[in-house]
């Protein structure tokens, strides 16, 4: 399963605020078995929303955006989603039904547009939050409060899966630049996808779906580096479905 994940707001992109809900996205999404292949952030903008999401839900399995949710003047996510997917905004008896009911919210309390999402969508309710999330034709719609957002999304996890993935990593004193010829040459022996990350140390790590050539990579590269003193055994860690 491929995603893409949008995250909207004016204040991720002047740096006022750090985005946070990506890598924790990323990382839930991962360790579902789940190929992220686009991390995008764009401004308060319908036309800007509409235009990337709809280019991501014909490429990708699924999308998944949060930030922008609400009843609020540049809450218009929704809006864009809603352009997307060539349906109107309505208010969601659904999502009506669950803020005066569950939540105990007063009909009269809440905003104008707090429970307008696109024609037909499904509600994602928002246990810790007012405003409700959707999912419509496999775009998923979240607020952008980080607790309110990892909610929700627990709520759907279950429906983002993949195959079961393996990795493994080894610790290098060497600089990455003199690396470059047994890393490429590792890529062609086994079936991993490789990962160098510098630091104190150089982090190699190994990803795929199958556990044997994942061990294989790190057991060959292992023995043609110079391991770092306090690198880790080479376990190999899977995450499931």
């Amino acid at each position: 399963m491929q995603v893409a994940v949008v995250t909207v707001g004016d204040e991720l992109l002047a740096g006022d605020t750090v985005n946070t809900n990506a890598s924790w996205l990323c990382e839930r999404l991962t360790d579902s078995g789940v190929s992220v292949r686009r991390v995008t952030t764009l401004p308060d903008v319908v036309a800007d929303i509409a235009r990337v999401v709809n280019e991501y839900r014909a490429e990708y399995d699924a999308v998944v955006v949060t930030g922008g949710v609400g009843p609020t003047h540049d809450d218009v996510t929704m809006a864009g989603v809603a352009a997307a997917v060539g349906r109107d905004l309505e208010p969601h008896a659904g999502a009506r039904e669950w803020l005066t009911g569950e939540s105990g919210y007063a009909a009269g309390d809440l905003a104008d547009g707090t429970t307008d999402l696109p024609r037909g969508a499904r509600m994602i309710p928002n246990d810790t939050g007012v405003a409700p999330g959707a999912a419509v034709e496999g775009i998923y719609v979240f607020p952008g409060v980080p607790g309110e957002m990892k909610a929700m999304f627990e709520r759907v996890e279950g429906e983002f899966s993949g195959a079961e993935t393996y990795t493994a990593s080894v610790d290098v004193n060497e600089p990455e630049s003199e690396l470059i010829d047994r890393l490429s040459a590792v890529k062609e022996r086994f079936d991993v996808t490789v990962g160098s990350y510098p630091g104190e140390s150089v982090r190699v790590k190994f990803t795929g779906t199958d556990e044997s050539a994942v061990k294989d990579a790190r057991r060959w590269l292992g023995a043609r580096v110079d391991v770092a003193p306090d690198a880790s055994d080479g376990a190999v860690n899977g995450t499931t479905e």
